[in-house]
């Protein structure tokens, strides 16, 4: 541990960036939005577990972050923990890729279930991921510069997925036999995600002034229900998130309704990934900016407003170029969210834990995904998709007003809670 200024807040920022790219180029190769549903698609998978992806894949992060978060309490070296829960998605990645690639191609009608459980147990190792990352990001920056840190750490991840993209869209257009053409692209996720996870290894952690108490199972519990008591505010962003949440099984839903509209090829997946990151990144640098000056809650609206945007022009979609503007609506929320997301969590925890607070929302929310899975999920299994789409469109509506109403900016709070637990 060493004391922490701006020198070594820049010098983590360099290596982030690099972390980033190459975390970005690896994700390029199995995106939620894009890849993911498309690729069970061509596994014949069940239409309604398609169209759940991005439901599914937020379910399986939130189940273990709450379990996460309270055992992280109590880790002594963080920057050793955030590499070694790194190692989880690491080892399924390369499964995948090792699965795919040589798997018989005449057994494919059966393979959507083994491609669904890595899928499954990918999201549930970020899940376990997820708090113990953003604590050590927490004692790996300074507060007043996060912003920047985050929004130019996520625009490097767009310009990194843009790349993967890129060459995503070869991989799918030269002819490689399905699901080997996939399979080779989870190679390159893994190999990606390592090079990434090795850039931690020069990072720069702030001093602890005084060492932590061991914090017991109870402690935990009993701050999560003064959190859940008296933070007011914070309840209400969670009421906002609630009905964001219908976007998830959208992102789903988007390339398997305009694919059965129009019937593109199957490397168009690369296209929608090369347009979504190239909006994604300059949605992520605008949000951080944003943030830093007017409030974070201003960054997560324009979150909400892309994938109201998305669900809107799928509407009333007629050409290729609506799907086109579908993904790059998809990108302007996704850009924005992630560095909004982070930094309005650490606004909220004024610095008590924020794995709580991380593992709080990711738990909580996992309830109204799974509602909006079975929702939409009901009415695509009909044949509904006008219906699904406005269930998508109202719901982002409602989170919207309540952001904008009812939530404040954190960092504008006219009281600090003081009375969680230490």
């Amino acid at each position: 541990m060493i004391n922490f200024g701006i020198k070594e807040h820049n010098h983590n920022l360099r290596y982030n960036l690099i972390h980033e790219f190459f975390w970005g180029f690896g994700v390029a190769f199995h995106t939620i939005y894009a890849v993911v549903p498309l690729f069970l698609k061509e596994l014949n998978a069940p239409e309604y577990i398609v169209i759940s992806s991005a439901g599914i894949f937020s379910i399986a992060i939130a189940l273990p972050t709450f379990f996460s978060a309270a055992l992280g309490r109590n880790i002594k070296n963080i920057k050793k923990s955030a590499i070694s829960v790194h190692c989880i998605i690491l080892a399924i990645t390369f499964m995948m890729g090792f699965t795919f690639t040589i798997i018989d191609s005449k057994i494919v009608n059966n393979a959507w279930r083994t491609y669904l459980t890595y899928f499954i147990l990918y999201g549930f190792s970020i899940g376990i991921i997820v708090p113990i990352w953003t604590d050590f990001l927490n004692q790996s920056t300074l507060t007043e510069f996060r912003g920047r840190f985050f929004g130019l750490g996520f625009a490097f991840n767009s310009i990194g997925s843009l790349t993967g993209g890129i060459l995503l869209k070869y991989l799918l257009s030269i002819y490689i036999v399905f699901p080997k053409n996939f399979g080779i692209g989870f190679f390159i996720l893994f190999f990606s995600l390592t090079v990434g996870t090795i850039m931690f290894l020069p990072f720069k952690v702030k001093e602890q002034k005084k060492a932590k108490n061991h914090q017991s199972l109870n402690n935990f519990i009993i701050e999560t229900k003064n959190i859940l008591m008296h933070h007011g505010n914070f309840k209400k962003y969670l009421l906002s998130r609630m009905f964001y949440s219908a976007c998830l099984p959208g992102m789903g839903l988007y390339a398997v309704y305009c694919q059965e509209k129009f019937n593109f090829a199957l490397s168009e997946a690369g296209t929608f990934t090369v347009i979504t990151v190239l909006c994604s990144a300059c949605s992520s640098y605008l949000a951080g900016k944003i943030g830093d000056m007017y409030g974070n809650k201003y960054g997560m609206l324009l979150a909400y407003f892309g994938h109201l945007l998305a669900g809107t022009i799928a509407l009333f979609i007629s050409t290729m170029y609506d799907v086109y503007m579908i993904f790059i609506a998809i990108g302007i929320g996704q850009g924005a969210f992630m560095p909004s997301a982070m930094n309005l969590i650490y606004d909220f925890s004024n610095k008590k834990d924020v794995k709580t607070y991380m593992a709080l929302v990711d738990t909580i929310l996992a309830p109204f995904v799974l509602f909006y899975i079975l929702l939409i999920g009901f009415f695509i299994r009909n044949g509904y998709y006008q219906v699904s789409l406005n269930i998508l469109v109202v719901s982002l509506i409602i989170s919207i007003l309540l952001m904008v109403f009812m939530v404040e900016d954190p960092k504008n709070e006219k009281s600090i809670i003081t009375r969680f637990s230490s």
